[in-house]
Order: structure tokens, then sequence, then C-alpha cells
């Protein structure tokens, strides 16, 4: 157990942003699994700007890289692209 006051409240600001990371990530895990799963053209428009959206919020915080948020959001426009030509 830590003994300074400090380090007391360091603690207890790692475990409060731990958990905002935990939920921000995976609610933008389950939107691109959405996205991922959409089969209609339109829909999957209105909802990539949304998700690359988050992906960049959480490059921004460091809760994943960036190369990683970019990677992802390429692939996600891949999809939307092979919807529209089909």
């Amino acid at each position: 157990m830590a003994n300074h006051k400090s380090s007391i409240k360091r603690i207890r600001q790692t475990n409060a942003r731990r958990l905002q990371n935990r939920y921000h990530a995976k609610t933008a895990r389950n939107a691109m699994r959405v996205l991922r799963a959409t089969e209609d053209m339109n829909e999957a428009k209105a909802l990539l700007p949304k998700v690359c959206s988050m992906l960049d919020k959480l490059a921004k915080k460091n809760v994943i890289h960036k190369n990683k948020a970019g990677n992802l959001k390429s692939k996600l426009t891949k999809h939307v692209n092979k919807l529209a030509q089909a």
C-alpha cells in the first residue's frame, strides 16, 4: 500500500482513467464490429465518420497508437468502398 498522499492520489487517478479508457475503447470496438457487419451502403457511409472520429479521439488520448488508428480507419474505409461497388 502506498504511504505518500500524492501516490495514493495517483493510484486513484490511474484507476479512474483506466476505466474511462476501457469504456471508450470497448465502445469503439463495438462500433467497428457493427460497421463491419453492415451490408447496407447508406448505413455504412453514415457510420464511417462516427467510427473514424472515435478512433481519432482514442489515438489523441494515447489509448491506442496513432498508426493503429490509421490502419483501422483504412480497413473500414475499404470495407465501405467495397459495399459501394457491389
